[in-house]
């Protein structure tokens, strides 16, 4: 028994060395949950400060992203939320002065929703250091390496927009 956990060890040890391969499932594995965690940690000390919840924030993240103007529907199927709940996430956002809801449109039962512009500078003066990190991490890699980076976190995240944990 001594002998399997010395060689489990020496297997563990192996993956997590400076020389483990850039292929290695374990180390990438373990680097994308530490960099989730770091940016969670950034992202619970911005809702903490603003009075909202982490969700909230995704919700925030998911206005400023959008390619075209959100809407609560759209809103409701990026977070995996139920109508109600985005309800709640837009009215707290709303009464902490980041969103607004807004009827552009001839039909108006269409709303939008816009991160207003003041909250909006607050967001990026709090996650400057975040934005300060990835500019010095990314000068360290050229162009080519950063076109790799990006085609492999665009299928991940493409990836893990079709894994539901309620299909488990």
């Amino acid at each position: 028994m001594a002998t399997a956990n010395r060689r489990g060890q020496h297997a563990h040890e192996r993956r997590t060395g400076p020389g483990t391969e850039a292929g290695d499932l374990h180390v990438l594995a373990a680097q994308l949950r530490r960099m989730n965690g770091e940016i969670n940690r950034l992202v619970h000390g911005f809702a903490g400060s603003h009075g909202l919840h982490a969700t909230d924030v995704q919700a925030l993240a998911a206005i400023l992203d959008a390619r075209e103007p959100m809407t609560p529907g759209r809103l409701r199927e990026h977070l995996g939320l139920t109508s109600g709940a985005v309800t709640a996430c837009v009215d707290r956002l709303e009464r902490a002065g980041h969103v607004r809801r807004v009827r552009e449109s001839a039909d108006r039962r269409v709303v939008h929703l816009r991160y207003v512009p003041e909250a909006k500078e607050a967001a990026r003066r709090y996650f400057l250091p975040l934005a300060e990190a990835a500019a010095a991490t990314r000068s360290r890699f050229d162009d080519d390496e950063l076109a790799v980076v990006v085609r492999f976190l665009t299928a991940m995240n493409e990836d893990l927009r079709l894994v539901r944990s309620d299909e488990r």
